[in-house]
């Protein structure tokens, strides 16, 4: 009986299961070997702080990827939204209505590079990779043309508050946003038309556009909203600093793409799910603090980080590989 349960969970929810089940072993691995650091209000507290930024990117990779394309370029529209944002408070002085103007910029920022990176590839078809890794110098240059080089500081505080503050309780600001976005992502990708036409589209492009589904307005969207990702992850950082500057989340780019592989989305695209990709943000931001506690070298933490991806990548491969051999012999 339990086999039979077992065979009749999805994809997705098996590689649900693993994930919770890491996130389990790694908390009692770290409660046994460093049960002060580990547990200490400070580091749970900073845990929670830091992965909403990398997580928020995570989402526009994700939907990137569902749609059979990747967008390598988010942490440059990262920066490059959060130094204009900067540029706009710091011009129009300390106030509420600066922040908010500022953000807004910011977002519009965001999906301006979006509208650029999908026309080039959903119109002049040039491929995502391509594209998206150039738009990464390209967005880093514009911000450091702008900074000069060093971090543009003395933004105002209360922009500060918002990654570093907390409305209700001692939770986070930064879990909130990154619950009402993860929310939104996936309403956005289960219940709506777009939903859908993406996942459609991921699974097989030809035959997509030969079902009448316009691929070029889909593309268009589709990196318009990881644009608007990008954005709001690099509001998320330049808060916590509460500066901006053009080299801020170096390694985010490898992190987001070993969480949306590390969370069951399909790197040829056509499937993924808000909730695999939770989860391994929660998972990759325990080891990231389990290696900082361990004090194990930054260099080595990146050598990890892409060992683990080259690894999920053969293991998802000889998965897909049995089950078609087995829907053969059926």
């Amino acid at each position: 009986m339990k086999r039979v349960q077992i065979h009749s969970l999805t994809k997705d929810q098996k590689n649900n299961i693993i994930l919770v089940m890491l996130v389990l072993a790694i908390f009692l691995v770290m409660t046994i070997l460093s049960p002060r650091a580990f547990l200490r209000p400070a580091n749970l507290k900073g845990m929670a702080v830091q992965f909403p930024e990398f997580g928020i990117l995570s989402f526009g990779m994700m939907i990137a990827m569902i749609s059979g394309g990747i967008d390598l370029s988010l942490v440059g529209i990262a920066n490059l939204s959060s130094i204009v944002a900067a540029v706009v408070m710091l011009q129009m002085g300390d106030s509420v209505f600066s922040i908010v103007l500022g953000i807004l910029a910011s977002l519009l920022i965001g999906a301006m590079c979006g509208v650029f990176n999908g026309f080039l590839i959903g119109y002049l078809k040039i491929p995502a990779m391509l594209v998206t890794l150039c738009g990464l110098q390209l967005y880093s240059g514009l911000g450091l043309a702008i900074t000069k080089g060093p971090a543009l500081t003395g933004l105002p505080e209360a922009y500060g508050e918002i990654a570093n503050g907390s409305l209700i309780g001692e939770i986070p600001n930064t879990v909130l946003i990154f619950l009402v976005v993860a929310i939104a992502v996936a309403y956005l990708m289960r219940s709506t038309i777009y939903g859908s036409h993406v996942s459609f589209m991921g699974t097989n492009e030809v035959a997509s556009k030969y079902s009448g589904i316009n691929n070029l307005k889909v593309t268009m969207y589709t990196y318009i909203v990881s644009g608007l990702m990008g954005s709001i992850g690099g509001l998320l950082i330049s808060s916590h600093y509460n500066s901006a500057k053009s080299d801020y989340g170096k390694s985010y780019t490898l992190l987001t793409l070993l969480i949306v592989v590390l969370g069951g989305t399909d790197p040829s695209g056509g499937k993924g799910n808000v909730l695999g990709v939770s989860l391994a943000v929660i998972v990759l931001q325990m080891i990231s603090s389990a290696f900082n506690i361990l004090r194990v070298n930054s260099f080595v933490k990146t050598f990890v980080w892409g060992l683990i991806l080259i690894g999920i990548m053969l293991i998802s491969r000889i998965i897909d590989t049995r089950e078609k051999q087995e829907r053969r012999t059926k």
